[in-house]
């Protein structure tokens, strides 16, 4: 059984930082590609970051340089460190895995690409 469980979220004032943990069981997780992606109610999951087993890593331009994934394989776990957090980063915070495919190496963008998903953790950023 595939879990993936969040942690982290909360709430801090504009320009604050936080660290967010996707904790990975039922599934090889050295050899997924996985992502953070962010959803409104009655909006659509946008993707945040992604990284593949490599260590390659993509962001949303909203993102970049403020936003840093990670992994640890040893701890099977996924992270997003949050810095400069702006009041339009507020949102729920869900993790992504896939295997990755020999064809593409990924990182995956695309929130259909991905086969399991977490429950989210919410960031609340008040200005």
């Amino acid at each position: 059984q595939v879990q993936l469980v969040e942690s982290g979220g909360g709430s801090v004032q504009s320009g604050g930082s936080l660290r967010l943990s996707c904790a990975a069981s039922g599934i090889p997780f050295p050899t997924y590609c996985l992502g953070w992606f962010r959803q409104a109610p009655e909006k659509k999951r946008m993707r945040v970051a992604s990284i593949n087993r490599a260590g390659s890593t993509s962001y949303a331009t909203s993102v970049r340089g403020r936003f840093t994934i990670s992994r640890d394989n040893a701890k099977n776990t996924l992270y997003l460190q949050m810095n400069a957090l702006k009041p339009d980063d507020m949102d729920t915070y869900t993790c992504a895995a896939r295997e990755c495919s020999s064809h593409h190496a990924g990182p995956y963008d695309e929130a259909t690409s991905y086969s399991y998903w977490g429950q989210g953790t919410r960031v609340n950023v008040s200005s």
